[in-house]
């Protein structure tokens, strides 16, 4: 008999239920996040035999350090989605309240009846690229955040303000000539070489977390450079946050998932698409990148996007069907990748 534990993960605890295979509960343990977690879960569920199975509710999420622990133990365990978990809580007809039990219930049900979870494993190098890609993107917010309010302090001292690209050097020549009068300019000038500051700093940072980001790149020896316009930035948020590319068995399952592929909207006899706004959105930005870099130069992806136009398709239409064919390449070259371990 299998037996599912449903783990309803939090900063300061967890909750976990064993359910059997018609769904009753078998046994419930809260425990506190702390050290010695993992083993007083061991323990508990010991006496339920071997044959159990981990449903972890958000594995990538409150609980990726819980279930990446479970794994190094030799546990079979899966990641439930919040969303999945909460909608078999609310189809329960006497288990809808909200509260850690039957959140974890829910979860457990939710690792018992619903196929294709995606099993956890343990951390490889994609993990390592997609930490290193998410910093990137931090340190780019950061810097235009920083930019932005220096754009703001650059207007309120010289009439016109400063160019919509800004550079650090040219801020410090526009802020060298400013000759600010009276204590608020004088803030608002020593302020502003503060920002200044900041984004020569994010600079620095950036360039070393690009190159960080290119050796990782490097060393997975992935194909996906050998695409037009997938370069080491956009080949690292890709395979940072596909993961294990076992995942998405066809073309159309990784484009629903990086939301390329799109939605359909039918009513009676009308058939018609729109466009997704679901999916994974860091997904659909590098494809995005790869897409723009394609129609700018002389490449097969700008002929495609030509015809499209001479179809008929509006410029938003026909890139967006130039990302479905590349999300179509991106799937087949991570396909060769997987085939090369």
């Amino acid at each position: 008999m299998t037996v599912i534990i449903g783990v309803d993960p939090h900063k300061a605890t967890h909750t976990a239920v064993a359910i059997d295979s018609d769904e009753r509960p078998l046994a419930r343990l809260d425990v506190v996040a702390e050290r010695s977690q993992t083993q007083r879960l061991l323990a508990w569920a010991a006496p339920l035999g071997k044959d159990r199975r981990w449903a972890v509710e958000s594995a990538d999420g409150l609980g990726k350090l819980l279930a990446q622990q479970l794994v190094a133990a030799g546990e079979d365990v899966v990641d439930v989605p919040p969303t999945l978990a909460a909608r078999v809580r609310l189809l329960g007809s006497t288990k809808a309240s909200k509260n850690d039990p039957n959140d974890a219930l829910a979860t457990a049900v939710a690792g018992l009846r619903h196929c294709g979870l995606r099993a956890v494993r343990v951390d490889d190098h994609s993990a390592v690229i997609r930490m290193l890609v998410d910093r990137y993107d931090d340190l780019t917010g950061l810097r235009t955040q920083a930019a932005c309010r220096l754009h703001v302090a650059l207007r309120e001292l010289i009439a016109g303000g400063a160019p919509k690209r800004l550079s650090a050097d040219r801020a410090a020549r526009m802020l060298r000539s400013v000759r600010p009068v009276g204590v608020a300019e004088i803030e608002r000038k020593r302020l502003a070489s503060e920002l200044l500051g900041d984004v020569r700093r994010l600079d620095r940072e950036i360039v070393t977390a690009r190159a960080r980001v290119a050796h990782a790149v490097a060393k997975s020896a992935t194909t996906l450079l050998e695409l037009h316009g997938v370069g080491p930035i956009v080949a690292g948020f890709i395979l940072g946050h596909v993961g294990d590319p076992r995942r998405f068995p066809s073309p159309e399952r990784f484009a629903s998932y990086n939301g390329t592929a799109p939605i359909e909207a039918s009513s009676g006899p009308t058939k018609r698409h729109r466009l997704n706004p679901r999916g994974n959105r860091k997904l659909n930005h590098a494809i995005h990148m790869a897409a723009v870099t394609q129609v700018r130069h002389d490449t097969p992806g700008r002929a495609y996007y030509q015809r499209k136009l001479t179809e008929g398709k509006s410029k938003k239409e026909a890139l967006r069907a130039l990302k479905r064919r590349i999300s179509d390449a991106v799937w087949r070259q991570l396909q060769v990748d997987l085939s090369r371990r």
